[in-house]
């Protein structure tokens, strides 16, 4: 009963913050931009259209969760809500699991709405001009879609356990988006100096103090598996999935362990 009244009362905090105009927003922006991109690629249109769109639906969501996530706890601290919050006879992690639940099923939520319209729209221009190599909206589009919200439950995570230890809320934007865009994009540096050693000077050196935050740091770029669903080839999968999806969920569990952790002994004024 308490972590449903903590889902409800998490839900119309987000409906006052205005959550329909944010996803309607991203609804706009995300189709806007990925027709716009097609008009630039006279022999894959729809290629065009569902990798600017993927790429601008990870950037969207990962704004939105922070977002969310300031308005649903970061608030809580900041405008002294938790006074009549954690009045109530319930233990403090189930104020924390009911805001982060709350958060991830709208980021998931609108993550499916988002997905289900680039697929329709990525279907449209389709049929105007037939490619040599279509796109697949089929399985391996689930499957690139799955990998994405894998990702995004991650980084709510991470906003969630931000949310309880920063003593500004900007900090949870300025933090999410920091560690976003190590854990995206680390992977690919490490693979560009192996295979490119003349980048930089020192290439082995520097790669192996980049490739220590691999024991530190997810790899969500790993996460990004849209070449799959751009050229339909399953086989472009990583051979290591299963791996990569258990790690990132664990990091998951673990990070909000740490959270409901700093939330049991964080001192109130």
């Amino acid at each position: 009963m308490l972590p449903r009244l903590n889902l409800r009362t998490s839900f119309q905090l987000a409906y006052r913050a205005r959550f329909g105009w944010l996803a309607t927003g991203s609804l706009v922006a995300l189709l806007s931009t990925a027709l716009l991109s097609a008009q630039f690629s006279g022999r894959q249109p729809a290629t065009v259209a569902l990798d600017t769109g993927l790429s601008v639906l990870r950037l969207l969501l990962s704004l939105v969760l922070v977002l969310m996530t300031q308005e649903l706890l970061s608030r809580e601290f900041d405008r002294r809500y938790f006074l009549n919050t954690l009045s109530y006879p319930h233990p403090r992690h189930s104020l924390l699991l009911g805001r982060f639940a709350a958060v991830a099923i709208l980021t998931l939520g609108l993550l499916l709405l988002l997905a289900v319209a680039l697929a329709l729209l990525a279907w449209l221009i389709g049929q105007g001009y037939a490619q040599a190599t279509p796109v697949a909206l089929g399985s391996q589009y689930l499957v690139t879609i799955a990998f994405i919200g894998v990702d995004l439950l991650l980084l709510t995570a991470v906003a969630s356990l931000l949310a309880v230890v920063a003593s500004t809320p900007s900090f949870v934007l300025l933090g999410t988006f920091g560690f976003m865009l190590v854990a995206r994009s680390f992977g690919a540096i490490v693979e560009l100096l192996t295979r490119n050693t003349a980048v930089v000077t020192d290439a082995e050196n520097y790669r192996s103090g980049i490739g220590l935050l691999g024991y530190l740091l997810p790899d969500l770029g790993a996460l990004d598996v849209r070449m799959i669903a751009l050229y339909g080839r399953m086989e472009l999968l990583p051979a290591d999935w299963p791996w990569l999806l258990l790690s990132c969920l664990v990091y998951t569990v673990g990070l909000l362990a740490m959270a409901v952790w700093a939330l049991q002994r964080k001192h109130f004024a």
